[in-house]
């Protein structure tokens, strides 16, 4: 494997009363000329009212269906960005009275894709009223080419992201080339962040992203979980400073 994957895949993995994050294989990104691997992970929240509320959901198999049946009711499926969505119309057909939250840009993204998902309700910069009890939400805006929706689930603090910060371990990285675009690219563990080609589109326009980064940072998070590489299971708001020194250079 190019890149580490998080093993067991396809398995639910307890975070903290009532979150859950699921370790998928390996996916490729075109991104210019390369295919740039991923590793991929998505969370699921179980809401008071017992329905399901997923992040980013990867490609599943029947196992992980049926231990997510056990767990309640999928009810909400979330793009939290333009190009976290390839499975959602998968998980759509199994699911299909969930509602599907579509994220900044992602129906024009997927339709240049030419990829064919549909969307019931779009996301704010606040949440709705089906889990704004449980989870806060704002967009991080700045960037000219992708805005993030990022969360925060209150009882368990933890800070849910997705492409915001990546953080690849490079002593698990089996490619060299890859453990160089790492860390050139400001994403390798320990001193993972947001980056670099998304950090270059925030190019005068950091003070919006500083509004964003001050709201997550007085949720107080102790956990962060990431989509790719290694996430932040404590010490969350110290990492979370690190992460975002970019910001204010």
């Amino acid at each position: 494997m190019t890149i580490p994957i998080y093993e067991p895949l396809n398995t639910l993995k307890k975070v903290a009363e009532n979150i859950w994050i699921v370790d998928g294989g390996q996916i490729k990104m075109n991104v210019g000329r390369f295919k740039v691997p991923f590793s991929t992970r998505m969370t699921i929240v179980r809401l008071s009212d017992q329905s399901l509320w997923c992040h980013s959901p990867i490609q599943a198999n029947e196992e992980l269906f049926q231990e997510i049946d056990r767990l309640g009711p999928v009810r909400h499926l979330i793009s939290p960005n333009k190009i976290h969505y390839a499975y959602i119309e998968e998980w759509k057909k199994r699911y299909p009275d969930a509602i599907a939250w579509s994220s900044p840009g992602v129906e024009k993204r997927a339709a240049k894709q030419d990829i064919e998902v549909h969307f019931d309700d779009s996301l704010k910069n606040t949440a709705p009223s089906y889990w704004k009890d449980e989870i806060e939400q704002l967009i991080f805006k700045g960037s000219r080419a992708m805005e993030e929706v990022v969360f925060f689930h209150k009882s368990s603090y933890t800070l849910i992201l997705t492409d915001l910060i990546e953080n690849f371990e490079s002593k698990r990285t089996s490619n060299s080339f890859w453990r160089i675009v790492h860390k050139l690219g400001g994403i390798a563990d320990p001193d993972g962040k947001t980056p670099i080609d998304l950090r270059l589109t925030f190019l005068g326009r950091k003070k919006i992203a500083k509004a964003a980064y001050e709201q997550m940072l007085n949720w107080q998070p102790e956990k962060i979980i990431l989509a790719h590489g290694r996430w932040y299971d404590k010490n969350g708001s110290d990492e979370l400073k690190r992460a975002f020194r970019w910001l204010h250079k």
